[in-house]
């Protein structure tokens, strides 16, 4: 086997997705037949009473199913299919006599998702690179492996289409509190391996300790709920309460979308047929609704697009000779707050220079806009965000500019004015 692995750790079964070649982990045919296999090893192995999956690669535990498999699909009924294969193995695992816990280091994203919300519980861990989300819609498709019929009712209605309609990432943190996440696992320091390697260790360890647990009935694998979490379950059991919602939410995607995209009014069709007739007919129509979409225009356009972003992504020119920590960029218009923006996200201290105060407290503002979206759609703290902003420095002149590893100019789009603003960099 190449993509899955598999120890016996005394009587539990430690499962390991491992794409070859790949940052990522994906679900490939290979992966998902090797998947496949090991389990029903596992299941048939009476000394194994209980599985751990987790990946080998730690920024990634699954990123979702691979793209060029759906695309390589010619006709809808074969994307059909594979939803439907997703669909048996995932119940398989729901319905496991023996406790399975999904061990999440890095993206688990689509796919990945599903397999880790089929489990008996979820250990993750809690740092920026572990992000849950579901963000087939931005590629124009809806969860395919049994996800919306699922997710509703773990993390409730209106988070589950949240999640579904949005494509957002959710962090650990925040996945723990809607009920995603069971237990949260602290990132290890430095020691005598990396901290990646580390954590991943730990985080196996602790994904262990629970599958145990739940195999002897010493730990319960019932969520308890608040009380807030109640009452909207509570209300959404109700029929009419429930009709409201998918009105609300539907003229929601109309306004957004002027009815141009197909995915999201199928996701509310879909889960809206798992809550009011069944899973059978849920499943049914998620398989079909999945490779119905896989073949629209737009859900080509879409995927086009993100191989696009990813090939935009990719660095042609090698390893910088120096590297950047200081940067200093040459106006405050559109152009340059939003350079300084992405510049101080990743740490790099940043000089933000304008002629006038106006134009640079404009620049300045749009920095703390961008940055607060983040804090608003809770994928940053209020703190992080200061921290960030700690590092833009705004100027009128050009003091600390001798010390920049790079300077971008981003003045207005007059010649004379750019061979002006250069000569006087020139000279500092």
């Amino acid at each position: 086997r190449t993509h899955v692995s598999c120890d016996i750790k005394g009587d539990v079964a430690v499962v390991r997705f491992n794409t070859p070649n790949s940052k990522v982990n994906t679900l490939s045919k290979q992966l998902s037949a090797e998947f496949t296999d090991v389990m029903n090893e596992i299941w048939a192995n009476e000394a194994v009473r209980s599985a751990v999956l987790i990946s080998s690669k730690p920024g990634s535990f699954i990123a979702g199913a691979d793209l060029n498999m759906l695309e390589a699909c010619k006709t809808a009924q074969e994307v059909t299919q594979l939803s439907q294969d997703g669909q048996k193995m995932l119940e398989k695992i729901e319905h496991s006599p023996k406790p399975v816990v999904a061990a999440i280091s890095g993206s688990c994203l689509g796919g990945g998702l599903e397999v880790a919300i089929a489990c008996h519980y979820r250990v993750a861990t809690k740092d920026k690179k572990t992000v849950l989300g579901t963000p087939e819609v931005l590629l124009g498709l809806l969860p395919g492996a049994g996800g919306t019929q699922r997710l509703p009712k773990m993390v409730g209605l209106p988070a589950a289409f949240d999640m579904m309609l949005t494509g957002r990432n959710i962090r650990a943190d925040r996945a723990k509190k809607m009920g995603l996440v069971d237990q949260l696992v602290e990132p290890l320091g430095p020691g005598l391996k990396t901290p990646e390697a580390r954590t991943i260790e730990y985080l196996e360890e602790v994904a262990i300790g629970f599958a145990r647990g739940l195999a002897n009935k010493t730990v319960s694998a019932k969520r308890s709920r608040g009380l807030m979490q109640r009452l909207t379950d509570y209300a959404m059991a109700l029929p009419f309460v429930r009709q409201q919602v998918y009105k609300t939410v539907e003229s929601k995607v109309q306004k957004q979308t002027k009815g141009l995209y197909p995915a999201p009014l199928k996701i509310i069709e879909v889960v809206k047929t798992g809550l009011d007739q069944g899973n059978d007919a849920g499943y049914l129509i998620e398989s079909q609704s999945f490779g119905q979409l896989a073949v629209t225009k737009e859900s080509k356009a879409l995927m086009g697009l993100y191989h696009g972003q990813v090939h935009c992504k990719k660095n042609k020119f090698g390893t910088p000779q120096k590297e950047v920590k200081t940067l200093a960029v040459l106006g405050a218009g559109l152009m340059g707050a939003g350079i300084a923006q992405v510049s101080v996200d990743k740490g790099i201290k940043t000089i933000l220079k304008d002629t006038a105060q106006k134009g640079l407290d404009r620049g300045q503002q749009q920095v703390y806009k961008g940055l607060n979206s983040k804090v608003k759609k809770k994928s940053l703290t209020s703190f992080e965000r200061d921290s960030i902003l700690s590092n833009l420095m705004g100027q009128l002149d050009y003091k600390g500019f001798e010390k920049a590893d790079m300077v971008i100019e981003a003045v207005f789009e007059d010649i004379n004015v750019k061979h002006k603003v250069l000569k006087e960099v020139e000279a500092v």
